[in-house]
């Protein structure tokens, strides 16, 4: 009898190493696979960000539109902007906290655009503070510039930027 009773205990010793081997396996699976969701939602939350960006900068209020000849995408009408940032009128109009557009070649000396020092400098605070982390896309920027009593278009590298620092969400 005692030897049935031991064998039994065996048993379920086994049983018992059993499952407890199978939820360890199981934690492990299901850390594997909710470590991929975190890098998955990084990876879209990174695609919205450009996305939004493309948005703003293609948005009537920044975009080039025709103004340089044909339609371009991801161009911005520097003129336009000047006028934009000394408005406040939009300030809410596409939720991010900040909005910046900076040349980036030819590089400048880096000075924040006001209309005295227009176009001599290479950052426009559009609207917002320094708050937050900065994202950034690469556009054209394009300005009329008169030499000679001749306009023609003047097209630079620049990067918008925006933050949701101080946004109330």
């Amino acid at each position: 009898m005692v030897k049935g009773q031991i064998k039994i205990q065996q048993m379920a010793f086994m049983l018992v190493a059993l499952v407890l081997f199978f939820i360890l396996v199981g934690l492990f699976v299901l850390g594997i696979s909710f470590n991929g969701l975190k890098k998955t939602a990084v990876s879209l939350e990174n695609e919205n960000v450009l996305l939004l960006l493309t948005r703003i900068a293609n948005s009537p209020e920044f975009a080039c539109g025709e103004s340089f000849g044909n339609r371009r995408t991801s161009c911005i009408d520097l003129d336009k902007i000047m006028v934009l940032a000394s408005s406040r009128e939009y300030e809410n109009f596409w939720g991010v906290g900040a909005i910046k557009i900076r040349t980036v070649y030819p590089p400048e000396k880096e000075e924040v655009c006001s209309f005295s020092n227009y176009p001599n400098c290479n950052i426009i605070e559009v609207y917002g503070t320094d708050e937050g982390e900065f994202q950034s896309n690469f556009v054209s920027l394009c300005r009329k510039e008169v030499i000679n009593e001749e306009s023609f278009d003047k097209c630079v590298l620049g990067k918008i930027m925006i933050s949701s620092g101080g946004v109330n969400e």
